[in-house]
């Protein structure tokens, strides 16, 4: 999605090759193909979407790999220590995210989280300690009433 950073290697193709960030409408140029929209692919689905537009008219086998290099962030708010921005690591849950944030305060209602995912539009969903968590997602710890 947008604020991904990828690479994307062309084999035996050095010059098609290169670092790439995803826009804000989820696509980014390439030499000679140009605008490849990659929203909600997998790294392989756009591998095979990347190669399929090299092979109609540029080459003949491409063999196209991709790495995620950096996600975009998550956000957390609420009550925790640090509320604010933070890197996504593949494999995190909410409680990292949490622990990354400092912890909870003293007032935070530590069974009340909520994620939003898709954006600020999107509906919250109260979740678990354990749920993973996705690049973008926006955490929010509610105060406890005493």
């Amino acid at each position: 999605d947008s604020g991904d950073r990828l690479r994307v290697v062309i084999f035996r193709h050095e010059d098609l090759s290169g670092e790439f960030e995803v826009d804000g409408t989820g696509a980014f140029a390439m030499p000679l193909i140009g605008e490849v929209d990659a929203a909600g692919l997998s790294t392989r689905q756009l591998e095979d979407r990347i190669a399929e537009r090299l092979r109609d008219g540029y080459l003949v086998d491409p063999q196209v790999s991709i790495e995620v290099l950096n996600y975009r962030p998550f956000f957390i708010l609420g009550e925790v220590n640090q509320p604010g921005q933070y890197p996504y690591a593949s494999g995190m849950s909410v409680i990292n995210a949490v622990a990354m944030a400092g912890g909870f305060t003293f007032r935070a209602k530590e069974n009340g989280i909520a994620v939003q995912r898709g954006g600020s539009g999107a509906p919250q969903v109260v979740v678990t300690p354990d749920t993973p968590i996705l690049p973008g997602d926006i955490i929010r710890v509610p105060e406890r009433f005493f």
